[in-house]
């Protein structure tokens, strides 16, 4: 397809629109170095990124203390975990550098651009409920997601306590689960109205995750029991849908009497894999890999090719149809 050409009118307001952004990003940038050359501000020292807003950041020198912070012009794309040098003053600091990363979580925005959602942590714990109602596609979506960032998954089935009230809804939940400890991932069933998080608060000791998940399926809920201090915002499942309402409009770290640390991010209905390519997803479901590379064709699809390595590991068990119809699922949205 031709790339649309834009007029000169248009031409012109984009050419404007970019003038005065970087206007404004100068600015902020010569009062941040103003601030600094003229002794304004504190001396350099590390901080933690626990919260976003807009332009500017909170950081942190040490649990429970914060500043806010302008960012210089030429730090660009910080997120919540992200590890920064900076210069507190008053009443807001500069972030003057951005540290190296460990790990990063993305995801693509509208625009098919990767963005980034959270740094530097540990686990994801993908968050599914009975309701809105889970199926496989979406939570390997999420696995496959951080199998190819090399950040470790936990599935959390959360309102666990919906599932003694309808046995049927258990039996489909825990049929729909049964595959993942046998490819070794940690699965908890958790509640906030029932209690016993000690599995959930063992999980997260020492460490940074992230909740992700469907809008609705209780991550704030989570939060709110794990941190009652949080006091974040809960919304009510639409009666028509049976969807979450987003509540949680800014990633937040929160520090955590068990010594972890837990980034809360806004609520993900889809997690779009579509920035990836078809090699990737394959690494990103892990029975696959002792298998790849074994087809008879190096540009193997895995459909009904004669010598495909991985249509004789699903005839021999090692590999799940669902799971290989998630595959086929995940890599034919990439088009």
């Amino acid at each position: 397809m031709s790339k649309r050409k834009l007029s000169r009118q248009q031409a012109w307001r984009v050419e404007k629109i970019q003038e005065e952004r970087a206007k404004r990003a100068a600015r902020r940038d010569a009062a941040a170095e103003q601030a600094v050359t003229g002794g304004e501000l504190g001396p350099e020292q590390e901080g933690l990124v626990i919260a976003h807003y807009g332009t500017q950041v909170a950081v942190e020198s040490a649990p429970g203390v914060s500043q806010r912070c302008h960012v210089r012009a030429n730090i660009e794309g910080l997120v919540t975990g992200d590890r920064v040098v900076w210069c507190e003053g008053d009443p807001t600091g500069v972030v003057v550098a951005q540290l190296g990363r460990q790990s990063v979580l993305c995801r693509p925005d509208s625009h098919g651009k990767l963005k980034a959602v959270a740094a530097n942590i540990d686990q994801i714990l993908v968050v599914i409920a009975p309701y809105p109602e889970p199926h496989a596609n979406l939570v390997d979506r999420y696995l496959v997601a951080a199998e190819v960032v090399g950040i470790e998954p936990v599935i959390v089935v959360n309102k666990s306590d919906l599932l003694d009230r309808d046995p049927a809804l258990r039996e489909q939940l825990e049929q729909l689960m049964a595959i993942y400890p046998e490819l070794g991932y940690q699965v908890l069933y958790t509640s906030t109205k029932q209690g016993g998080l000690e599995t959930l608060h063992a999980t997260l000791r020492e460490r940074i995750s992230v909740f992700v998940g469907q809008s609705g399926v209780g991550k704030s809920s989570l939060v709110n029991v794990l941190l009652p201090a949080a006091e974040l915002r809960v919304g009510a499942l639409s009666a028509n849908t049976r969807k979450g309402t987003h509540t949680t409009t800014t990633a937040q770290l929160f520090h955590l009497d068990c010594g972890g640390s837990l980034i809360d991010s806004p609520g993900i209905r889809e997690f779009g894999l579509w920035h990836m390519d078809r090699l990737e997803v394959e690494q990103g479901f892990r029975e696959f890999r002792p298998h790849l590379g074994h087809c008879k064709f190096r540009d193997c699809h895995h459909e009904q090719e004669p010598g495909c390595a991985i249509m004789a590991a699903l005839e021999s068990g090692e590999i799940s149809q669902t799971r290989l119809d998630s595959y086929r699922h995940i890599v034919a949205s990439l088009d």
